[in-house]
């Protein structure tokens, strides 16, 4: 089976400028990813998708392929992950290649590992699932959500739940936001990574933080730093 990990990484990010390549605990936050792409020895070619020259020349000299680059029309806000991946796979059959399987490995996942990597390509090798993602719980039960007005009162959004006891209440989970593993095939006729056949893959806390704004950045660091202090 042949497999592509697709690293989508533009350039111009506006709450954390440079984001993609911003040094994350000592090395430029891409890295990670690629490092872990390359280690896995999993992928025919790992590649990053990026209309960035900056970012380009760094994912070559990190190992990468770089083949093209991504159009005007995938590097702006609007355009969604999905649109990112078929373009990259459209690209690349107009090159008389085609692959079985792909990964989007987000730039700014620094605690995705080898392991983790391997362990979902597993899962869906081993399955019928579209895709595997990795999940996680919230960490506090979303049933007792609160809803805040205009004048700051505030009411449950589910009052149902008033009552009910938090260890009685549903787990739920959300996307992790660092890889998800795909059959290219399946992929491009749904065009999604949330299909009726997803697969989840729990993680722990620990290794997951969503990066969006500059103290998301920190505690992504210590979050890192410690796991680190474990090994």
């Amino acid at each position: 089976m042949s497999n592509l990990c697709i690293i989508p990484a533009r350039g111009g990010s506006k709450r954390i400028p440079g984001k993609n390549i911003k040094d994350f605990c000592g090395k430029p936050i891409i890295s990670y990813s690629i490092e872990a792409a390359l280690a896995s020895k999993l992928f025919d070619i790992v590649m990053v998708s990026t209309d960035d020259e900056e970012i380009r020349e760094l994912a070559i000299q990190l190992g990468a392929n770089v083949p093209f680059m991504r159009s005007a029309d995938n590097a702006n806000d609007m355009a969604t992950t999905a649109d990112v991946l078929v373009e990259v796979l459209i690209e690349y059959n107009m090159l008389g290649k085609e692959f079985s399987n792909g990964c989007c490995l987000y730039p700014t996942a620094p605690f995705v590992t080898a392991e983790k990597l391997e362990e979902g390509y597993n899962r869906l090798n081993s399955s019928d699932a579209d895709v595997v993602i990795p999940v996680v719980k919230f960490d506090y039960p979303v049933w007792r959500g609160l809803r805040m007005h205009a004048n700051h009162h505030v009411e449950l959004v589910w009052k149902q739940h008033m009552q009910a006891r938090s260890q009685d209440l549903e787990p739920v989970l959300h996307d992790a936001g660092q890889w998800y593993w795909f059959k290219a095939d399946r992929f491009l006729q749904s065009k999604s990574l949330l299909t009726k056949n997803t697969l989840g893959m729990e993680l722990s806390p620990l290794e997951v933080q969503d990066i969006d704004n500059t103290y998301d950045w920190h505690l992504a660091e210590l979050k890192y730093g410690y796991l680190q202090s474990l090994k």
